[in-house]
């Protein structure tokens, strides 16, 4: 018989030694020929068949552990890698009793990660009159959102009830209407909240965070992008974020008015697929339900602002709610114009989020198909060209210390010609504000004395100060040296700074010229028709 080493076996002793793991590890490294399962592999005596196929081996994931291990570079994980892992995770901890069924739903979204934000109202979270927790409508919140959690999804809750459940705390029956002593009530209840959810949530294995914001918070550009990293963070830790205004320190100017703006906001900061809007009713209706009997149902909605126009929202929220209809609606615009679906369902029945989802994700539904009772909502459709990141920050993120009103000449070249805001535009300022702070650019009609609305043209962040800006309006950039004693910029709003509002129907109908019609006409290349009848002039 050979000895081991000359029939190319190694012994135990052998395979235990140093030498032989490090020579062994460069093997398994080796060159890229190596790595082909048609070829040879070190170790390996057998040859392919025939009709094996040439495939590259995926070693991505273990040549890279072990070189890290050994002092090589580390490969920098994506964000795909970082949720596989985080699911991989989730679905090892011990069975949950939401377990059981998550393999039947694993297929829901198409095998796609979808980042899900629900916002659950005060109507949902307490009895209105009692105050007392619902905690059946919660106990089936948090199972929905643990089902989501093992299928894959991100999930952020953003949770009103604070007042609500203070209010039971306190032995209060009705909600007060001073403001310190509701933001009092809040205090006492956002910890109680909190103490269930943690309670509830903890019953699965689902550790969660709180997230306390407010509009000041978002207001510095540093300050928000450190709200998304933070967000980002706790949902690659597969943490749920529960999300509520600060109301202890919020005072009317910074507030969100409502935590259905909120949800917007926030659904926009983490970049969401999908906003559910959870209420008291199965989907938008084109007037009170519980008034009028013949009132119909919304289930897509593609353009808002016809939608206004069509329905009626004007009922208020819950005796200790503060949003209603109508705040649904100015939340699913935001969100749309940051690319995210916007649906508006029961909250008493979470569950239909499942359904819903699966149902919208079927690839081959058609555009016009009947939404069955189990998916029952209104949908309101994300804008195919979203708004980007800093736009919507400046647009929907920062609250307006100022006003800034512009003649006719500067709404044009900011609004159609996509142009920067300079002081010569400039008629006056409203407001005491300071440099990088957002505005309001509005323009004011002449009148004969006669109170009219001002018309809205933007948003922006201003380069100088308001006492600044009211020196050098109607001015020439070339002058501000001598004005200021300095020059900091030749614009006070850089067009990069600059989100126009105004509808483009507006801007033709009372602003563009014929001179300016015909320049457009010219940069694309269109002809100019003989006559026009409907050219407005200024």
């Amino acid at each position: 018989m050979q000895p081991a080493a000359a029939s190319g076996m190694n012994t135990p002793e052998q395979r235990a030694s140093p030498s032989y793991q490090a020579s062994h590890l460069s093997q398994e490294v080796g060159t890229s020929s190596q790595l082909d399962l048609g070829a040879p592999r070190p170790g390996h005596g057998r040859t392919p068949s025939a009709g094996t196929p040439n495939l590259r081996r995926n070693v991505s994931s273990t040549l890279i552990t072990n070189v890290d291990k050994h002092g090589g570079p580390r490969r920098r994980r994506s964000k795909t890698n970082l949720r596989s892992k985080s699911r991989s995770q989730s679905l090892s901890r011990p069975a949950s009793p939401t377990e059981s069924i998550s393999s039947e739903l694993s297929s829901i979204g198409g095998g796609k990660s979808l980042t899900i934000v629900l916002k659950l109202g005060t109507s949902s979270i307490c009895d209105p009159i009692t105050h007392m927790p619902m905690l059946a409508n919660l106990s089936l919140m948090v199972e929905t959102i643990c089902k989501l959690k093992e299928m894959g999804h991100r999930v952020v809750l953003v949770s009103s009830g604070a007042v609500g459940i203070g209010l039971r705390r306190l032995d209060m029956p009705v909600k007060p209407k001073e403001l310190a002593v509701i933001q009092a009530i809040a205090a006492v209840g956002q910890g109680r909240l909190m103490a269930l959810y943690d309670g509830l949530f903890g019953q699965l294995g689902q550790p969660v965070a709180q997230v306390l914001l407010t509009r000041n918070d978002l207001s510095q550009r540093t300050q928000y992008l450190n709200a998304c990293n933070t967000f980002e963070a706790l949902l690659e830790m597969s943490v749920v974020p529960i999300v509520n205004e600060n109301d202890t320190v919020s005072l009317g100017e910074i507030r969100f008015g409502d935590n259905d703006t909120l949800s917007a906001i926030t659904a926009g900061m983490v970049h969401a697929d999908y906003l559910f809007l959870l209420t008291d009713v199965d989907c938008l209706y084109t007037d009170n339900p519980r008034t009028n009997p013949m009132a119909k149902q919304v289930t897509h909605v593609t353009d808002i602002k016809a939608l206004r126009d069509a329905v009626d929202v004007s009922s208020a929220g819950s005796a200790v709610g503060t949003g209603g209809m109508a705040t649904k609606l100015i939340a699913a615009e935001l969100a749309t114009a940051a690319g995210v679906t916007t649906v508006i369902t029961r909250g008493s029945t979470p569950q239909k989020v499942i359904d819903i989802i699966e149902h919208f994700s079927n690839p081959d539904l058609p555009a016009d198909a009947a939404v069955p009772a189990s998916a029952l909502c209104t949908r309101f459709v994300a804008k195919s060209r979203p708004m980007i990141d800093r736009k919507w920050w400046i647009l929907h993120g920062m609250y307006c210390s100022g006003t800034v009103y512009v003649d006719a000449g500067a709404v044009v070249a900011l609004a159609r010609f996509k142009k920067s805001l300079f002081a010569a535009g400039v008629k006056r300022v409203e407001g005491v504000f300071s440099s990088n702070q957002a505005v309001r650019v509005v323009y004011e009609p002449e009148t004969n004395g006669e109170p009219v609305d001002v018309i809205e043209i933007g948003h922006g962040l201003v380069n100088y100060t308001s006492a600044e800006i009211s020196r050098i309006r109607g001015c020439h950039s070339s002058e501000f040296e001598a004005i200021l004693g300095y020059c900091d910029s030749d614009n006070v709003i850089n067009r990069g700074n600059m989100v126009i509002t105004i509808p483009d129907q507006v801007l033709d109908d009372v602003f563009v010229t014929r001179t300016h019609k015909t320049k457009i006409r010219a940069e694309q290349r269109v002809p100019v028709p003989a006559s026009s009848s409907n050219l407005s002039a200024i």
